[in-house]
């Protein structure tokens, strides 16, 4: 379980970091302000989430066997999120009316507070079970 998330993990960060240089050299005078600091925000929860997926997938032993659940939902969270934001951002480069995604990006960022939630309460069953 955890090797198979670990790569997942590292693939979401050296793509944030792509995605982040491509943004800030190639993007910067292609987007408008706002446009830009969409795609930004995609960059940074991508990596924000790309670092949660690393560390516990190196530590599945510390957790319940829901940790493979925190993160299925986690990682399909991110694809939500992150890259329909990509899009919604690109879309007038592209040339392609893809506002449909609007609905898209909140329907990631439940599934990354989802993950969230879950996980407090793996860690949360976890720390009782010790009393």
């Amino acid at each position: 379980m955890g090797n198979k998330y670990f790569k997942v993990g590292v693939i979401f960060a050296l793509t944030s970091v792509i995605l982040g240089a491509f943004g800030a050299h190639l993007l910067k005078d292609l987007l408008s302000a706002d446009e830009l600091s969409s795609f930004k925000t995609g960059v940074r929860y991508q990596m924000f989430h790309a670092l949660g997926i690393i560390i516990l997938s190196l530590n599945t032993n510390k957790f319940t066997d829901k940790l493979n659940r925190v993160l299925q939902i986690m990682s399909f969270g991110v694809i939500l999120f992150s890259f329909s934001i990509y899009f919604l951002s690109l879309q007038n480069i592209l040339n392609m009316s893809l506002s449909f995604l609007g609905a898209i990006t909140p329907i990631g960022g439940l599934f990354l507070i989802s993950s969230w939630m879950l996980l407090f309460f793996i860690v949360k069953k976890n720390d009782s079970s010790h009393i």
